[in-house]
């Protein structure tokens, strides 16, 4: 088990009360390491100080989480005592206000419960990905088997510096994210951040059916985190696995009304999603 994962509920608590940040805040991440545990420690426990004190932090955030996954990289290569061949992927969420920033690099996942739907706010940075490929061999890259440069299986990643040349050039091995952004309304009850053991097995609508049906019934994120590593175990995953279930509400999410007419019966998108997730759970 080479996985990390942080939660941060209340950022201004934990940055301190004269941080400059927007209330209410918080931040999570998952970090899914391979080749040793060194690079996914290290980018848990300073990735969001590379955040918050760099210096376009205050005017243009998504800068700000671009550079300092790339500092948060650069570091760990010099960090002298620890295995700088180890590596890590990175999936991180930033929320203050209603607005939430997704940052990833490498092959987790976050996906958005919103009223029953899946919303993917991550892409997999897997090497046969088209635009990743693309990426990797005009950089000069190969992929053998879906592995880049046969060794490893996600295009990006911070370490693993045994396959990257001097600081400051380009690689086919990207540290850099991409960024999604997202205005949340009432309509978004939850967000799912996993590594690829839960969802080598399981789709994302899946999850999130799931989750909202274990919300429901007893409105715990970390109980429901626990069922979906469970249910990846009965479906024999064969990864690690890190899930983070984080509520926008302290209120259950509600039960989904099917609108019904005198003459014939209708289905919501909501309602028609969560059948899907419901028949893709059973399948």
């Amino acid at each position: 088990m080479e996985d990390e994962h942080i939660c941060i509920d209340n950022l201004i608590e934990h940055l301190g009360a004269t941080a400059d940040f927007p209330s209410p805040g918080a931040f999570y991440g998952v970090f899914d390491g391979h080749g040793g545990t060194d690079a996914a420690s290290f980018i848990r426990d300073n990735i969001l100080r590379f955040i918050v004190e760099d210096s376009q932090f205050s005017n243009c955030v998504e800068k700000a989480i671009k550079s300092a996954f790339v500092k948060a990289d650069y570091a760990f290569s010099d960090a002298s005592s620890l295995d700088i061949s180890s590596g890590t992927t990175a999936l991180t969420a930033l929320i203050f206000g209603r607005t939430m920033i997704i940052a990833n690099a490498g092959d987790c996942r976050a996906v958005l419960g919103r009223r029953g739907r899946a919303i993917e706010m991550s892409k997999d940075h897997k090497p046969n990905c088209t635009s990743e490929r693309i990426r990797i061999e005009k950089l000069g890259g190969v992929i053998y088997d879906g592995y880049l440069n046969g060794q490893l299986s996600v295009a990006r990643a911070l370490g693993d510096w045994h396959m990257k040349g001097p600081k400051g050039s380009t690689y086919p091995l990207s540290a850099e994210p991409e960024l999604q952004e997202t205005h949340l309304t009432d309509d978004d009850e939850f967000l799912i951040m996993g590594c690829d053991g839960l969802w080598d097995v399981m789709s994302s609508q899946c999850a999130v059916t799931m989750a909202r049906k274990e919300l429901m019934l007893h409105n715990d994120p970390e109980r429901c985190s626990r069922e979906l590593v469970r249910e990846a175990l009965k479906r024999n995953t064969c990864d690690n696995l890190t899930v983070i279930v984080v509520c926008f509400s302290s209120d259950p999410p509600p039960r989904i009304e099917i609108p019904q007419t005198r003459v014939m019966r209708s289905i919501s998108a909501e309602g028609l999603n969560l059948l899907k997730g419901v028949l893709d759970c059973n399948s």
